[in-house]
């Protein structure tokens, strides 16, 4: 006992000297890395401070379409700015800026040690220089006198160029400077153009909660602009900002109380300007400030975009009109679209609603980013892993009503209260068997949830996600059978990104707005690199191509003559409609592009009760017509055949038994099962194919 007490004081001083040597050689590295860093700051030549004064403040980002001739947006042309002086901006902008920025502003002399020290080891370990807060005065330096190339020169010019900026400048006149030429977004600068365009008064005039908001947008202006799809983010930093000027002392907490309570109205955005596709604009103009920084977007990039000018246009066209047309018909007051290079992933055309400038129906949000249920449109990704499992897509499956709760009674086909889970197609109807191809073109929802069961939720969870459908998050367990009725939130883009999969082969191309960017010196920043992955054999994407164009499949849902056929092409397209009819919408592709649409309501109010392919198919007919003639005509690959030796429910034959009395679901392409009781759901699905029978047995 006492050796072995002797030799565990032995390894905890071992373990100790371990770690001390460790920490010893550590700082040691941190000291070598900051002399070197200092001495090579010492003998680095560094842009004249004293060109800070007759400094250019701006020069003009560009965005343009796909061919580099179509101006989109010029960044700066219509630059809103009108500079003050400090004892004209209120304290609670002042506050609120150095509480989130550089709490430390009026004490530091231009850098703070520790963020550079921070950097440099960051840098050295492979971490990048993006560690560590700029202070204050080095934003203003990197704004104003510095290019937005990321490098350790550039870093160490910022350094050095702030402490001076400080020798010669007081720290009112650097906040001066700061406050009067920081982005807030679009073509303001400065916080007196923002205090007037979002709260339409001075800055001297702004509260502390408006303070906080303008303080909350420094950070990425684009991000969080007021008018964008991420208020509720906005919101948050604006809460930080506060605590934080509560945390410093800078407000009172009846003061934080009170900015916490109050309810800051923003004004509706301006009038029109000289802009093409602005929700596509302002996606890429977020993509920009997170890639390279707020302040790169003055130093005059030129952006080559994916945007198709032409197809843009006549979306934007055709939007507009059904959008102003459905709100009449259908009570929906808004509508978005959004196409896609399959074979690519490029975004060819984004319209985020059918008038961007309408502030009455929330235009400048753009729905095409919005997360929303998708409905029936997910389906297809259900059937999907079903036929990559092994089931066909001539599988026949009951439509009937069903208790899939196990916890429940077979008889409870009617009951739907949890624990039961008893769901009901939209028109309350059953049609007895089906194949899998028929049950998706009329889009039935039993056959779905039973071909979810018969596949796994986790299968189906891979397939989408690796499609593109990024929002499916969590514990897979928390996904029950409702999530093949499109359960899941997902936006209008990563949709139609997903259906592009289906189009490309089952090859995913992660959507992409731009092409190429370059500085003002034609340096090129960035340039387009497709990122292929095979979400799904080939074979799957050409068995779903070929149910989703089947139209046959789709009567008595449909006619002959719909929206979803145009003759001479290959089309495949699905539609969906969300509880409540709060969304509807219609996903389609060729193998040449892919175009998604969805109309409804931005605060989430029901339309008028009416399936997807009332509402949103036609306006999707006409976008995908005039796609087709303008993109290369091109054919599906051929589907699957489907063997004569597999089991007769998996090739089209109605017998007196729904699935699971023949097919073992872990391996429907093996022998049939011994004992078909043995699986939960057997007697569940049974129970309502007896009834089936018997009603048709004595009508006959």
């Amino acid at each position: 006992m006492l050796k072995l007490k002797t030799l565990e004081k032995k390894l905890s001083r071992e373990k100790t000297r371990v770690i001390a040597v460790t920490a010893l050689a550590l700082a040691g590295l941190a000291l070598v890395t900051v002399g070197a860093s200092m001495l090579w700051i010492a003998f680095t030549p560094i842009p004249d401070i004293s060109s800070f004064g007759s400094r250019e403040v701006t020069q003009s980002t560009k965005i343009y379409d796909r061919t580099g001739t179509v101006l989109l947006y010029d960044y700066n042309r219509d630059a809103r700015r009108q500079s003050v002086p400090l004892a004209d901006i209120s304290p609670n902008i002042q506050n609120a800026a150095i509480a989130i920025e550089d709490s430390n502003f009026y004490s530091h002399g231009g850098i703070r040690i520790s963020s550079i020290i921070r950097a440099i080891l960051a840098d050295a370990l492979g971490g990048g220089l993006a560690q560590g807060g700029s202070t204050i005065t080095q934003q203003v330096v990197k704004n104003t006198m510095l290019t937005s190339q990321k490098s350790i020169v550039r870093k160490v010019h910022e350094w050095v160029l702030a402490i001076k900026l400080e020798q010669v400048y007081s720290k009112d006149q650097i906040l001066q400077i700061y406050l009067n030429e920081m982005p807030f977004g679009g073509t303001l600068y400065g916080v007196e153009a923002a205090s007037e365009t979002f709260f339409g008064k001075s800055a001297k005039d702004v509260s502390v909660a408006e303070g906080a908001y303008l303080a909350a947008l420094l950070q990425a202006p684009s991000y969080y602009s007021p008018y964008g799809t991420h208020r509720a983010a906005l919101d948050d930093r604006k809460n930080l900002v506060l605590s934080r000027m509560k945390e410093l002392e800078l407000i009172t907490p009846e003061q934080y109380d009170a900015a916490m309570q109050e309810k800051v109205a923003f004004s509706p955005q301006g009038a029109k300007s000289s802009i093409i596709a602005p929700h596509f604009v302002f996606y890429i103009l977020n993509q920009l400030e997170q890639t390279y920084g707020t302040q790169a977007l003055q130093n005059g990039l030129k952006v080559t975009t994916t945007l198709d000018a032409s197809l843009q246009n006549k979306m934007q066209s055709i939007v507009t009109s059904y959008g102003n047309d459905n709100v009449k018909k259908f009570n929906a007051s808004n509508a978005a679209a959004v196409a896609i290079d399959p074979k690519t992933g490029q975004i060819l055309a984004m319209v985020g609603s059918r008038d961007y400038f309408d502030a009455s129906i929330d235009g400048s949000y753009n729905d095409t980013l919005s997360q929303r249920q998708p409905g029936s449109t997910f389906k297809p990704f259900v059937y999907a892993a079903a036929l990559e499992k092994g089931f066909t897509r001539d599988t026949v499956v009951y439509d009937l009503p069903t208790q899939f709760s196990t916890v429940c009674a077979p008889s409870d086909v009617s009951n739907n209260t949890l624990p039961c889970y008893a769901p009901s197609n939209y028109d309350d109807k059953f049609r007895g068997p089906m194949t899998f191809t028929t049950a998706l073109a009329q889009s039935i929802n039993i056959p779905a949830v039973k071909a979810l069961y018969l596949t796994g939720v986790k299968p189906v969870v891979d397939l989408a996600t690796a499609a593109g459908i990024t929002s499916i998050k969590g514990n897979i367990k928390d996904y029950g059978l409702s999530f093949a009725l499109g359960s899941v939130d997902a936006s209008l883009l990563d949709m139609t990104d997903a259906y592009a999969t289906f189009a490309n082969d089952g090859v995913h191309n992660p959507p992409v707005g731009i092409l190429s960017v370059t500085d003002a010196s034609g340096a090129t920043l960035a340039e387009f690199q497709s990122q292929p992955s095979q979400a799904m054999p080939a074979s799957v994407a050409h068995d779903m191509s070929a149910m989703l164009s089947d139209n046959a499949a789709r009567y008595p849902e449909y006619p002959a003559v719909n929206p979803f056929v145009f003759p001479g092409f290959d089309v495949a397209a699905k539609t969906g409609t969300t509880d409540s009819y709060r969304d509807a919408w219609t996903i389609g592709y060729s193998p040449s592009i892919v175009v998604g649409a969805w109309a409804g309501n931005n605060d989430n109010t029901p339309m008028v009760k009416e399936i997807a392919g009332y509402i949103v198919a036609p306006m999707w007919h006409e976008i995908m017509a005039y796609a087709l003639s303008a993109y290369p005509k091109t054919y599906f690959g051929e589907p699957t055949a489907i063997a004569t030796s597999t089991s007769p429910v998996l090739r089209g034959v109605v017998t007196a038994h729904d699935l699971l009395y023949w097919i073992n679901k872990n391996d429907p392409q093996g022998p049939a099962p011994a004992n078909p009781a043995a699986d939960p759901q057997y007697s569940y699905w049974e129970y309502s194919v007896a009834g089936w029978n018997a009603s048709h047995a004595s009508a006959q």
